[in-house]
């Protein structure tokens, strides 16, 4: 279902991703590698509203930790796709049931 949704919604701008003490850039342009190498190795088997759930996941995780910084984007990229296939493995147990509003 990845073809109903598109990378470019989960991309962040340098103004969305916050103060990096002059590092927005940076911050932004390894976060952003990091979801297009994410986006790419997504299973097809994924429905939208799984993924939906997952992809801004990533920023949940990373946002305010200076691992972005610090971190080499390979390494980064590794563990957000380990990161991923975790939430895939267990089930995504904290996402929201679609018929909520039906029971």
């Amino acid at each position: 279902m990845k073809d109903l949704l598109s990378v470019q919604d989960y991309l962040l701008q340098v103004a969305e991703v916050g103060d990096w003490d002059g590092e927005e850039e940076l911050v932004a342009d390894k976060f952003n590698s990091i979801v297009h190498a994410v986006w790419d190795a997504l299973p097809d088997t994924l429905t939208s509203a799984e993924i939906s759930y997952l992809m801004p996941q990533l920023w949940e995780q990373l946002r305010g930790d200076t691992v972005l910084l610090d971190v080499d984007e390979d390494e980064l990229i590794g563990w957000a796709l380990a990161y991923i296939q975790q939430q895939i493995d267990e089930g995504m147990t904290d996402m929201p049931a679609e018929d909520d509003e039906e029971e």
